[in-house]
């Protein structure tokens, strides 16, 4: 918000890079119902990001024997693999926190970073990746205005984010822990909130 902006007036170009998106109780779809979406980028152009509760049957172990990378014991290999969102779900993401430097990086803030390259999953099979990571499959986007028009019908609410719910929360929490963060108990929440 700037300056001259008056107390509760909601700025006319908001950033949403590195908050939550919580899906609100009465959005069904599939991928989104309950989900928790990590904003790694929000501009004019569109928004993009992963989400950070939905996990699948697949281990990492999978994901590492499939793209034929050489392991050490003792990386977590039964690390559960999660749904980043519907699109582009044959390519994987890795959220991670520090940032480091791998070949592929979307660094979204001083400490966390979203990267696409296989350098970093040779890394973290062989125990040199990064402290924390989520490693999903795909990724949630929006394009220009669609975000904004979504939270206009308040299909989501948001939030800063708070790393230690990506990373720490146990997944099947981070719904609930998110919206705590705002001071909403989701649970005391209609399914046909926002609807007349």
């Amino acid at each position: 918000m700037t300056e001259n902006s008056q107390a509760g007036e909601q700025p006319s170009s908001y950033n949403l890079t590195g908050h939550f998106l919580i899906a609100m109780p009465s959005l069904n779809d599939g991928f989104f119902n309950h989900a928790v979406t990590y904003i790694c980028e929000h501009d004019e152009s569109g928004s993009f990001g992963v989400i950070i509760n939905q996990q699948t049957d697949i281990k990492l172990k999978q994901v590492i024997k499939e793209m034929h990378i050489e392991s050490r014991d003792g990386y977590d290999e039964n690390q559960p693999v999660y749904i980043g969102g519907p699109v582009d779900q044959g390519r994987g993401f890795i959220l991670h926190r520090p940032a480091g430097s791998w070949s592929s990086s979307l660094v979204v803030n001083n400490d966390v970073a979203l990267t696409t390259s296989k350098d970093i999953l040779q890394a973290i099979a062989n125990n040199q990746g990064p402290e924390d990571c989520i490693v999903a499959l795909g990724y949630a986007g929006w394009s220009a205005g669609q975000l904004e028009q979504e939270m206009a019908n308040n299909t989501w609410l948001s939030c800063p984010a708070d790393e230690q719910i990506i990373f720490n929360t146990p997944t099947e929490e981070r719904w609930k822990a998110a919206a705590k963060l705002i001071g909403i108990d989701l649970s005391l929440m209609s399914n046909d909130a926002g609807h007349a």
